[in-house]
């Protein structure tokens, strides 16, 4: 996969080189750069932005600069790739959205500043992304975020697939506990179930705890859930056991 990343402060992607991305970058397994598309401003004082036509507050990034960026990329590239804008307004990044983007050769994520864009650089643009309903300074973050969900999807980028398989939202429950040794910490215990060595017994449990939290955390999960067989009758043992605490 190749990720291309729009930005005027490149440097703030230097995490990006760490941890599991940084070992799919050194791998192979993801060409990612970084472009500061200031570098393609024509005028000499190297502004990407302007004041807005009709009034407003503040500053507007030119679509000039962006464009010809744009134009950089697909010639490296070969093309423009999926072209996402991280913007306030757009949709709600979530799981099932890094997992559509993790299907992708080539995308190119553009991470603006300032008030917002010029209209017509959405004409580059194939979706709107937001990290939720809320404003951050820049763009970058928010890209580093999307960055990051979809990369640690890739073959091969967990070192076992069942990794994101397991992990909560990707089976559309949060996931349910887990422990490692020792069994006996300070009095809190690993749950018997797991030391049987009862591999039944464990599914079910994992299951229904994956059941549980999901019902105390995120109810509204288990709206569109689509229950596999038997989990409905865990579920309601949940809710039983919930209201007698």
């Amino acid at each position: 996969m190749r990720i291309d990343v729009l930005s005027l402060f490149p440097n703030m992607f230097a995490p990006m080189r760490e941890s599991i991305i940084g070992k799919t970058v050194e791998r192979g397994l993801v060409d990612f750069n970084v472009t500061d598309f200031r570098d393609y401003t024509e005028n000499k004082h190297h502004k990407v932005d302007d004041e807005i036509y009709g009034g407003g507050q503040g500053m507007l990034l030119m679509p000039q600069p962006l464009f010809d960026a744009m134009d950089a990329v697909e010639k490296s590239a070969g093309n423009r790739g999926r072209v996402i804008l991280m913007d306030p307004a757009g949709k709600t990044f979530n799981q099932p959205m890094a997992e559509e983007l993790a299907k992708e050769e080539h995308l190119t994520i553009i991470a603006g500043h300032y008030e917002g864009y010029d209209e017509r650089i959405r004409s580059l643009v194939d979706d709107e992304i937001s990290l939720g309903d809320f404003v951050l300074t820049g763009g970058e973050l928010g890209a580093m975020v999307v960055v990051d969900a979809t990369v640690r999807l890739l073959d091969e980028a967990l070192g076992d697939d069942r990794s994101a398989v397991d992990e909560s939202f990707s089976t559309g429950l949060l996931e349910y506990p887990q422990y490692t040794r020792p069994a006996d910490f300070r009095g809190l215990k690993v749950p018997d179930v797991l030391l049987s060595g009862h591999h039944a017994n464990i599914a079910t449990w994992k299951q229904k705890e994956a059941l549980r939290r999901t019902y105390q955390r995120r109810p509204d999960l288990l709206e569109n859930y689509e229950f596999a067989k038997g989990e409905h009758q865990l579920l309601e043992e949940v809710e039983q056991e919930e209201r007698e605490k």
